[in-house]
């Protein structure tokens, strides 16, 4: 395809960046620092970090991988944590020491965690104590040989980190009995590395930097292999987003809510924070929305990026109206699209239209965003950024024309080298070059791409294509609903028909009165069969509902149902 979309780029706007700017994420960081060394890199409780504090302890962290584990350039080391100070420290640490960072949910079940840890093959993993116990069942079916062991609070001052840590372990008991005894500390790692020569290896663009597993929601977690060069390019990409409203990032302060251990937080906070010069506010436990909004009050935030479902927790809690977001210049959403009703109440409510990016892990994970001018809601996700060539393809492979439907195939520097030690799964979705991202989209008359849905999350009904997307942007804009998601289960007549599940806004909402809503803003074919009401439904660690959660539950009820006959 032509790159017609270039049309939609802002006056003045490059069309094009060169993904060569940094020849590694390390090179990247070591200039940032020299920029700023003295402003606050990151505030976690209270505590700030300073660019050169990370730049010493970072180095220190990587000094110690080096010369008291002895692990080479190459090897894999898993970072296991939320959003704490520990985190960049061992993160810039573990790629100044030439290692490959393998985020990992610390959510994970045993289960999960083993097949990371085996899959990816990593030599060494840093844990927060919470999860210690997780990994206490699993680590001698691993390679793992060295265990880095670090507790909430321990980046903080003395005082805080010894009440911090207290509360966590007694009071909270967040901290369930482990037996790691050959562990080693994290704050100890970092004195003994401040003593220890770091010898800065030679890093190439194509090294990799991070094996990055896919979230699982469309299959098995599989560790997409990004290198130093496409997630620069994608910082880079991102940059060019952000830009026009955050020129200078010096004074300014970025919301970390989304966990960094995910892709979109990974890059467009962790990442493009440090080359714009923000200030990250990290946001260790984003679930408690009465904690969150408190930090909220104390910081005038300049940015802010999240998914649907946090965006319409905070406008949801009666507190949020009290923050003042006269600093704010840009929010973010992504992840997932984020809904009209949600959107239009954001900007009532803090002055931001949401830009909404558009990525996956493959891709590092940004390849599209709506323009950072937009003034109002479009659905769409915008316009491919620089340097991202994209098709619009049918089942066969072929281009379809403008205005149709077809699967979103995209090259460019961002995009990832394969899936770790997969060749078959790499194949898949590797086509000459191009990355067959799964996504059904459209590009109008207007050029912005707008998402229709998964590929396998499409629900076809009496042979009509039925897209769960487009259900739950009519049932989300019901003054009665919270949440909602859309799956298609086996249906004798049809093939498949809709089942609704929603969470409630007001109680008085009936499964009557929303059918009779679906019926005014949707076609026969498109009214959901089946409507079920819940407490709350189930989401990743980044906020997203997993469809496939709900979907798998279906599908095993109406086996039982079956076998009962």
């Amino acid at each position: 395809m032509d790159k017609i979309w270039l049309k939609n780029y802002p006056d003045g706007a490059p069309t094009t960046i060169n993904p060569n700017q940094y020849s590694s994420l390390v090179e990247m960081f070591e200039k940032a620092v020299r920029r700023h060394p003295d402003i606050p890199a990151y505030i976690n409780m209270g505590k700030v970090l300073t660019y050169r504090k990370l730049e010493e302890r970072s180095r220190a962290f990587a000094a110690y991988l080096q010369n008291e584990l002895c692990l080479e350039k190459g090897e894999r080391i898993a970072l296991m944590m939320p959003n704490l100070l520990q985190y960049p420290i061992a993160l810039f640490g573990a790629l100044r020491a030439g290692l490959v960072v393998v985020n990992v949910n610390p959510l994970y079940t045993p289960r999960e965690l083993e097949h990371q840890l085996n899959d990816s093959g990593a030599k060494a993993i840093v844990v927060v104590s919470n999860f210690a116990a997780t990994l206490e069942k699993v680590v001698f079916n691993t390679e793992v040989k060295h265990v880095i062991l670090t507790r909430m609070g321990d980046q903080l001052s003395f005082g805080k980190r010894t009440l911090v840590n207290f509360v966590v372990k007694y009071v909270k008991k967040l901290v369930p009995k482990y037996k790691l005894p050959h562990a080693a500390s994290f704050r100890e790692a970092l004195s003994i590395g401040k003593l220890r020569q770091y010898v800065k290896p030679e890093l190439l663009p194509d090294d990799l930097a991070f094996l990055q597993y896919t979230g699982g929601t469309t299959g098995v977690a599989k560790g997409a292999m990004l290198t130093h060069r496409s997630i620069v390019a994608n910082i880079i990409q991102a940059k060019w987003v952000a830009d026009p409203l955050i020129l200078n990032g010096e004074g300014k302060i970025g919301v970390i809510a989304l966990p960094m251990y995910h892709v979109f937080a990974l890059t467009v906070n962790c990442l493009l924070f440090i080359e714009l010069g923000l200030t990250g506010l990290l946001i260790s436990n984003p679930r408690d929305i009465p904690g969150f909004i408190k930090e909220l009050k104390k910081y005038r935030v300049s940015v802010i990026t999240g998914v649907n479902t946090l965006f319409n927790a905070l406008l949801n809690n009666e507190h949020f109206k009290e923050v003042n977001f006269s600093r704010m210049k840009m929010t973010v959403g992504g992840g997932a699209a984020v809904q009209r009703s949600v959107a239009e109440r954001w900007h009532a409510a803090t002055g931001n239209h949401i830009i909404e990016g558009y990525g996956m892990t493959e891709c590092s994970p940004l390849i599209a965003a709506t323009r950072s001018d937009s003034t109002e809601y479009s659905g769409s996700i915008g316009i491919p950024v620089p340097n991202t060539d994209i098709r619009i393809v049918d089942d066969a492979g072929n281009d379809v024309p403008l205005g149709e439907r077809g699967e979103l195939w995209v090259k460019g520097p961002q995009v990832m080298q394969g899936y770790w030690q997969r060749e078959e799964d790499t194949a898949d979705v590797m086509k000459d070059g191009w990355m067959a991202t799964g996504d059904i989209v459209e590009m109008g008359q207007d050029l912005n791409l707008r998402i229709v849905d998964r590929k396998k999350d499409m629900i076809i009904v009496s042979g009509f294509n039925v897209y769960p997307n487009e259900i739950e942007e009519v049932i989300s804009s019901h003054p009665k609903v919270n949440e909602v998601v859309v799956v298609g289960i086996p249906n004798e007549k049809s093939g498949e028909c809709i089942k609704v599940f929603a969470t409630k806004k007001d109680e008085t909402l009936t499964r009557e009165e929303l059918r009779k809503y679906c019926k005014q803003h949707l076609t026969g074919y498109k009214i959901p069969r089946e409507i079920e009401f819940r407490e709350e439904l189930p989401k990743s660690n980044v906020g997203k509902i997993l469809r496939r959660v709900l979907r798998d539950e279906e599908m095993e009820r109406i086996k039982k149902q079956l076998n009962a006959k």
